[in-house]
């Protein structure tokens, strides 16, 4: 089995394991990861995380031409735009996970720190994640507002969408994602009940113990 064919079927399980917990549903959610050989490959439009097709995945080479497999997810913008300005990137993951679209409509959100530091580990997989404005799906602006942020976010959420994550490798990015999730549904469930945060002195700690990217 080559490099490339265990990346495809690492793809699809760990998709699938998102599909299964709900994390994105239908064919929500679009997830892509560089190759061996410096090119892509990326789920496709219109596909379903539960259901896809290692073989069918579109396959880039290292100059962005699409060689095979079915056409790629309209949100290629979004994923170009993190692999151009984040040279340590090995994948792009995208969900329509639920509680982290539900804070998002929160009108108090901070747009510039958009988790509440509720626990370390949000802190240490994600660093501090950008809210980005509501854009049209498919639009290559969303492309542009992440080019905007010049590498120094690794994930951004998509106002009244869904959040986006680059990582060092599928796994890690589906990781980090994940934790994004949890940290929102921690934030829906205490939202009103002033739960008690880190405080600056703990993530500080939290981001020089484990070389946290945090920008101010």
């Amino acid at each position: 089995m080559t490099e490339e064919t265990r990346l495809r079927d690492l793809i699809c399980t760990l998709a699938k394991s998102l599909f299964d917990r709900g994390l994105t549903h239908g064919s929500t959610g679009n997830i892509s990861a560089r190759t061996p050989d410096g090119g892509l490959l990326v789920s496709p439009t219109g596909s379903s995380f539960g259901r896809l097709d290692p073989g069918r995945l579109s396959r880039f080479d290292v100059n962005g031409r699409h060689l095979s497999g079915d056409q790629p997810t309209k949100e290629m913008p979004l994923h170009s735009a993190f692999y151009d300005t984040r040279s340590q990137a090995g994948a792009v993951v995208h969900l329509h996970s639920c509680h982290a679209v539900a804070w998002s409509l929160m009108p108090d959100v901070d747009e510039d720190d958009f988790l509440p530091h509720l626990t370390p580990y949000a802190i240490m997989q994600l660093g501090r994640v950008k809210l980005l404005p509501f854009f049209r799906p498919g639009d290559p602006a969303m492309g542009d507002a992440v080019k905007g942020l010049a590498g120094k976010r690794s994930a951004v959420m998509l106002a009244n969408h869904g959040p986006v994550v680059a990582g060092k490798d599928v796994e890690a990015a589906c990781n980090a994602i994940e934790e994004l999730e949890a940290n929102a549904r921690l934030a829906v469930l205490t939202c009103g009940c002033r739960p008690r945060l880190l405080n600056k002195e703990q993530v500080a700690d939290i981001v020089t113990s484990f070389n946290v990217e945090w920008e101010a």
